[in-house]
């Protein structure tokens, strides 16, 4: 195991396998490092240098009762950064994780950064407001709260399944998918996730996205139940410049999962094109 004790005394875990080319994954909520073992097991084997981490409140990384925030977040992915001396990175995020990748670059620029990869992202904002009207009502993460405060262990076993996209008619369910999101979930911080929602709901992330100023794909599946295409890929494509919106057919929010094959050879044309 892998830690970085950070400058405010957090521990950090992260997984870093292999050699070549860095690329640093940064997961969604409320998962870990874990959630791209599909793509860390086949980008290490085509020759890259692969880097997970577990954000503050979540896996394995320390349960801090402050700084469960957006900057705080690219703050410490900088000090990973940093501490690896990394350069020439390849940086995918996922969900939460394309947030916290536009706001490291928007923070900490991309003097480290070749390559950008947002998948299934938050940004630029999913809460809709009088100057973003294809964004979600707050309701939607105020019942993601309530349920989450309620019973924590049942509400991520009921959300992977459109996480997953396993409510579509004629899909192919895998419990050990749906075990393995609750598990990851559990492990976490209840106050780090609970705070985690108001940051990916409710970060605004049009000023970093027009900051972004390498290689970038934008990958969103046309099902994603979760993060809402509308509102979020579309968007960010149109802020990031000389983007490519990428759409999957029938991806859903968990696709990297449960269609990886696919997802790993979209993700290998883009970091080698």
């Amino acid at each position: 195991m892998s830690i970085l004790t950070l400058k405010d005394g957090t521990e950090f875990f992260y997984k870093d396998w292999g050699t070549g080319q860095p690329i640093v994954f940064s997961h969604g909520w409320p998962l870990d490092g874990d959630a791209w073992d599909a793509q860390m097991l086949f980008l290490g084997q085509k020759g890259y240098r692969v880097i997970a981490h577990d954000r503050r409140g979540h896996g394995r990384s320390g349960q801090t009762w402050e700084g469960n925030d957006m900057d705080t977040y690219a703050d410490d992915l900088a000090q990973l950064f940093e501490a690896l001396d990394l350069k020439d990175v390849i940086m995918i995020g996922h969900s939460t994780g394309g947030g916290e990748v536009a706001r490291y670059i928007g923070r900490h620029g991309s003097s480290r950064v070749a390559k950008a990869v947002l998948i299934g992202a938050v940004p630029p904002l999913m809460l809709k407001t009088a100057a973003n009207p294809e964004g979600l009502p707050i309701d939607v993460f105020d019942g993601i709260r309530a349920g989450f405060t309620a019973d924590r262990s049942q509400f991520f076993k009921d959300l992977a399944v459109p996480f997953f996209g396993f409510n579509r008619d004629g899909a192919k369910t895998s419990q050990g998918a749906i075990d393995s999101f609750w598990s990851i979930g559990m492990l976490g911080s209840i106050k780090g996730e609970y705070d985690c929602i108001k940051a990916f709901s409710e970060t605004d992330f049009t000023e970093d996205l027009k900051k972004i100023d390498v290689p970038t794909l934008i990958l969103h599946g046309d099902d994603d139940q979760i993060v809402p295409l509308v509102a979020s890929g579309e968007k960010s494509h149109t802020l990031v410049k000389g983007s490519t919106l990428y759409l999957v057919k029938g991806g859903s929010h968990g696709m990297c999962t449960v269609q990886a094959d696919e997802i790993n050879e979209i993700l290998l044309g883009f970091i080698k094109g």
